[in-house]
């Protein structure tokens, strides 16, 4: 279908002033929080309901557009960027909250709802939404569901797939299917799991009922300072090794340390070579016995100081630097990198030692930002997109701190997704045959490959060409799974 004849088909479906088509229009469209890298869109559209959204989608099935799912496009994978001739297909108009049910303790919510708007909501029926990435303020619940995101509570309380029960989505020829339900478990497959985290691949998701949690009696953090990242690392170890799950355990490094306290004033020690921020909650007297168990933890690993919020101001200031890192770390280079990937907990001294080696090699700081207690990374890569060579260099130190991650038992993504910053590190982690099991899901859902094209799973051709994959006697299995 000609572009002229397919804006005139949407203008009969949505306000002309909701699809955009001028280039000044688009450009807000044009990269998500990854912006390294950058395109253009071909049309926007910006529907106002679910009803619309399936017209939508009927109208590209129909005609073969590809669309591609965008939130508040805070990602940090490059998964919302643009492709040639594909529609953009913008949630933020959906931004109800349909119901608070405190006696289920759930929220039913629109995708464009903002993380932090579902716990102010819920917060006058003694209730929060646990699962509180650090762009909270910004992203979306949609987005969320899409990347399976996490936050600095996901140790204890788990990711966004551990904390809804209900989605409802739109397939790729306009159908609206219900997934989960309302009780704490639904018959059948758990096609909800596999929704969560798929990266618009497979659904366009218009509905998500959460579980909401009661607000803990008492919530307390505590930082603890070291002179050496090795004994900050060993801090996480032992904690966890003595039965204690805290609600959050965070470490950041010396260089994000510095950044976080120019910029958030949470009075962070910025000599220290690591900090750890541990934060219990639950009953009064849990709280108080096990934050002391926790000081004691730290300064048998020579802790050089020891701090414990006294009220919910302080803590909040104290967290405040954590969550402030990525914005506070652009201050310090035109550029950064974001990487986001996962190791087992004992590996973190080796994957820390390995990283500064790299740093080295490479001539790039690093700014080390960790969720510790499960193990998920995030190295910001410092570089100038302006120098020649300097992106390129960053991203191959960005491969090979990925493909370490893979090494030690780890996986490429823990919360950002893989977008297409992370699509040749798929073919370090998966085999042939599991790509083509990702190949044949993705055909169940979307024939046509028309859902995010070119975004998260890599063909099977792109895998071999790089040679990180193994193949069966040089030839690709069942090649007509590997168009998408």
């Amino acid at each position: 279908m000609q572009k002229e004849r397919f804006i005139q088909a949407l203008y009969r479906i949505i306000p002309k002033t909701n699809v955009l088509i001028e280039k000044e229009e688009l450009h807000p469209y044009e990269c998500d929080g990854l912006s390294a890298y950058k395109f253009l869109p071909w049309i926007v559209a910006l529907p106002d309901t679910v009803e619309q959204i399936q017209k939508i989608m009927a109208l590209c099935h129909n005609n073969n557009i590809p669309v591609i799912a965008r939130g508040a496009g805070t990602g940090l994978s490059g998964g919302a960027l643009p492709q040639e001739n594909c529609l953009i297909l913008s949630l933020a108009k959906l931004k109800k909250i349909l119901g608070i049910d405190p006696l289920t303790r759930t929220a039913r919510l629109q995708p464009g709802v903002r993380n932090l708007a579902i716990s102010e909501a819920a917060k006058p029926f003694g209730l929060y939404y646990a699962p509180d990435p650090s762009s909270q303020i910004a992203c979306s619940i949609g987005g969320n569901v899409a990347e399976n995101a996490g936050g600095v509570h996901c140790l204890k309380y788990g990711l966004t797939v551990h904390n809804i029960i209900q989605i409802k989505i739109i397939s790729c020829e306009g159908e609206l299917i219900t997934l989960g339900g309302q009780g704490l478990d639904a018959a059948g497959y758990d096609f909800l799991a596999l929704i969560t985290g798929s990266e618009g691949l497979l659904g366009i998701i218009v509905e998500i009922t959460v579980k909401l949690l009661p607000l803990p009696e008492k919530a307390q953090v505590l930082l603890a300072a070291f002179n050496n990242v090795l004994d900050a690392g060993k801090t996480v170890g032992d904690i966890i090794a003595n039965g204690i799950i805290p609600a959050g355990l965070e470490m950041m490094d010396n260089l994000a340390i510095q950044a976080a306290e120019d910029f958030a004033h949470a009075g962070y020690p910025k000599d220290a070579a690591a900090i750890i921020l541990c934060e219990l909650d639950g009953t009064v007297e849990e709280v108080e016995q096990t934050i002391l168990e926790v000081e004691k933890i730290a300064r048998n690993n020579h802790a050089t100081q020891v701090r414990i919020s006294k009220n919910e101001q302080e803590r909040n200031l104290i967290w405040k630097g954590r969550k402030s890192a990525f914005p506070a770390v652009g201050r310090l280079a035109p550029d950064y990198y974001c990487m986001d990937g996962t190791i087992p907990k004992k590996h973190l001294p080796d994957i820390l030692n390995s990283i500064n080696e790299l740093s080295d090699e490479y001539q790039l700081p690093v700014a080390n930002v960790f969720h510790a207690g499960d193990g998920n990374l995030h190295p910001l890569i410092l570089y100038n997109a302006n120098i020649e060579g300097e992106l390129e260099r960053t991203e191959e130190f960005g491969a090979k701190i990925l493909e370490l991650c893979v090494k030690l038992g780890g996986t490429i993504t823990g919360e950002h997704g893989v977008g297409i910053e992370k699509i040749d590190q798929m073919c370090v982690q998966f085999n042939s045959l599991e790509l083509q099991q990702f190949h044949a899901i993705k055909q169940a859902f979307d024939k046509n490959g028309l859902l995010n094209p070119g975004k998260a799973v890599p063909t099977l051709h792109r895998c071999a060409e790089l040679g990180a994959m193994h193949v069966h006697n040089g030839q690709l299995p069942h090649p007509e799974l590997d168009r998408f």
